[in-house]
């Protein structure tokens, strides 16, 4: 009997998380077909406020809400909306000093009737502080005393007693990082701005711009068209980027000669060839104002470890190597 429970217990297992998953992909379904309806017009409120704020956006909450809403908070400031979390406990014990006339408060949670907001909503009110109240309570304290009230549907929680916050959570995950989206895109909010706020770590590296990034000038490793092969190896050679480019009359990239090449010809007699005879026409470039992360993904699915930087008229401006990508993060 052991053994049969025991081998028994990985798929009862599985069928629990499998169950937990539904249960919380009908509560994002229930929650998308709301915002289809009568929600999409308070949601777009919401937005409209957010937007009309000249101060910071305050969100607060308290247990598993609480937690979602740093996070929402985390995410508004991380993509162009000022914005910080202030705990409902701690606000009321004097960082209700935090919130400004000129701020917005967006409220979490889900009952809507968490004694511990009672106070931050009286002071919203008792300064005129626009309030954007996230629940499922639709006749709750937080519904009616919000100037926008984003009203999700219950839905069933995953955990089997109906207990531990899941699907809530979920839902006001979503919804929120749907109101953070929706922020972000009507500010025409850029990677370029995004880079702003995130210089560190793998996602900095990764939108670091090309231009941040090249060899210029002297470095870069070129010889016009009509040189000896010879000549170009010592280019090659010199500049230690693994290539040369080939440069026409007026100035444009019109081929390259990389080492593989030259092991792939080490058969002829290259002391009397000419570049043109033996260089790949037409070599992948890329401009400088590309993120590294994209100059990465063109050098891996080529198969090159370098690209060279051009201008409109496809002129050598620059080079970038893998290993200046490996250097910063982005590889």
């Amino acid at each position: 009997m052991s053994m049969t429970n025991t081998q028994d217990a990985p798929s009862e297992i599985t069928a629990s998380a499998l169950r937990t998953l539904e249960i919380e992909r009908a509560g994002l379904a229930a929650l998308q077909a709301a915002l289809a309806n009568g929600l999409g017009d308070r949601f777009r409120e919401a937005v409209e406020s957010v937007r009309a704020a000249t101060g910071r956006v305050i969100v607060t909450g308290v247990g598993k809400s609480g937690h979602i809403g740093s996070k929402l908070a985390a995410t508004l400031a991380s993509t162009g909306t000022p914005a910080f979390f202030v705990h409902p406990v701690e606000a009321n014990h004097g960082d209700l000093g935090m919130i400004a006339q000129d701020d917005l408060i967006i409220a979490m949670s889900w009952s809507g009737e968490t004694a511990e907001l009672r106070g931050i909503i009286a002071y919203a009110k008792r300064f005129r502080i626009p309030l954007i109240g996230l629940t499922s309570g639709a006749e709750s304290t937080l519904a009616q005393e919000a100037d926008v009230a984003l009203i999700m549907p219950k839905e069933q929680e995953a955990c089997p007693h109906g207990l531990a916050p899941t699907t809530s959570t979920i839902m006001q995950l979503a919804l929120g990082d749907a109101l953070a989206i929706a922020l972000l895109e009507t500010r025409g909010f850029t990677a370029n701005d995004f880079r702003v706020f995130h210089p560190g770590g793998k996602l900095g590296s990764m939108l670091t711009h090309v231009s941040d990034l090249m060899h210029s000038g002297d470095r870069l490793p070129l010889v016009p068209i009509g040189t000896g092969v010879p000549e170009a190896v010592a280019k090659l050679s010199e500049k230690r980027f693994g290539c040369v480019g080939i440069v026409g009359e007026g100035g444009g990239l019109v081929g390259i000669i990389t080492d593989g090449d030259l092991a792939r010809n080490l058969a002829r007699d290259l002391s009397g060839l000419l570049v043109e005879e033996m260089m790949t026409v037409n070599p992948k470039t890329v401009a400088g104002s590309v993120l590294a992360g994209s100059a990465l993904a063109l050098l891996e699915d080529h198969n090159i470890s370098a690209l060279f930087v051009t201008d409109e008229n496809r002129r050598p401006v620059g080079i970038v190597h893998f290993h200046d990508l490996l250097r910063v993060g982005a590889a």
